[in-house]
């Protein structure tokens, strides 16, 4: 039977992420790890004086590693997650996702029976207090069909051909091995840039609808600015990756079929709102994109991720 490790990149954990770890637990295919890479010792120690219960001492698979917020990258915190597990498979998630049912690491296993798949993401279901455009929004990149992509469907897919996403994902650590994992230093994008890489590659990519976890967000307009400034940044820092397709035909799609959903349900009214949030979506992109060209003090002030430009780690 294959083994899974889960990883788990955490920030000011709550006692939501204790449930997590007991759904974890409590999986068809048990993992055989569960390695938690938390930022900032404190924000732990916090966690577990508010809880009647330490995960470490409740199970016997639970490891637990911390880092400062200065040396936290999205790419390499993964990496380092990576070093602590053993096993032909891992699954990297967010204290923020919850698995739909029992089965969601055993469904995304079956995807690699396929010898060529290195990669496979699951399904993302919106929260009950979700919002309209976000809800939309899950319908729309996380569709009822299973899909699996190489570098062949780059043409009719675009940019969803590399679209993988570390919410909750499946790698072979084999080829995780031979690509020579996340890039070591990003701001955003670690899994769909290393998607890039493995589909160009030869490798492929699978989407396993069955597999499903609970997980959405409401921005602010200016929350979605700062987010896609920093997808701007990654993409301009990978032209490897995506320097010759374009993110905004499927971002134009996705606008045009969420204004007609809102008039299909009889919500025109949110139209408006919905159009200045896809503003600061594009003013953010655009900015992230021509960000060599600002003045590097403003470049913190634009981000999300600001202690990626306050520490060298070049």
């Amino acid at each position: 039977m294959s083994t899974v490790d889960i990883i788990i990149p955490t920030y000011k954990p709550d006692i939501a992420l204790l449930r997590l770890i007991d759904d974890l637990e409590r999986q068809s295919l048990r993992p055989s790890k569960i390695i938690i890479m938390n930022t900032e010792e404190k924000y732990w120690k916090e966690l577990l004086s508010k809880s009647r219960e330490n995960p470490q001492e409740k199970y016997d698979n639970i490891v637990v590693e911390h880092v400062t917020k200065a040396s936290f990258d999205h790419g390499e915190t993964r990496n380092l997650g990576v070093k602590h597990s053993d096993s032909e498979f891992f699954l990297m998630m967010t204290q923020d996702a919850f698995p739909r049912d029992k089965m969601l690491i055993s469904s995304l296993v079956k995807a690699f029976e396929d010898s060529d798949v290195a990669a496979a993401y699951a399904r993302q279901y919106p929260k009950t207090d979700c919002n309209l455009a976000e809800r939309y929004s899950r319908k729309f990149n996380y569709p009822n069909e299973p899909m699996k992509k190489t570098q062949k469907d780059l043409p009719r897919l675009g940019i969803k051909t590399y679209f993988c996403s570390n919410v909750c994902a499946m790698y072979r650590r084999s080829v995780f091995d031979e690509i020579g994992g996340f890039t070591h230093r990003t701001i955003f994008n670690e899994d769909m840039v290393y998607a890039g890489n493995i589909c160009q590659k030869g490798y492929a990519i699978s989407y396993v609808p069955e597999a499903g976890v609970i997980h959405s967000h409401n921005y602010t307009c200016a929350q979605q600015f700062h987010r896609n400034f920093d997808i701007g940044v990654s993409q301009t820092d990978h032209p490897e990756i995506f320097g010759s397709i374009r993110s905004e035909t499927e971002g134009k799609k996705m606008v045009s079929e969420t204004i007609g959903h809102f008039r299909q349900v009889g919500k025109a009214y949110l139209i408006p709102h919905y159009i200045v949030m896809c503003g600061c979506r594009w003013l953010g992109y655009k900015l992230g994109r021509n960000y060599k060209k600002l003045p590097k003090v403003l470049l913190p002030k634009l981000s999300l991720n600001k202690e990626y430009w306050l520490t060298d780690r070049t």
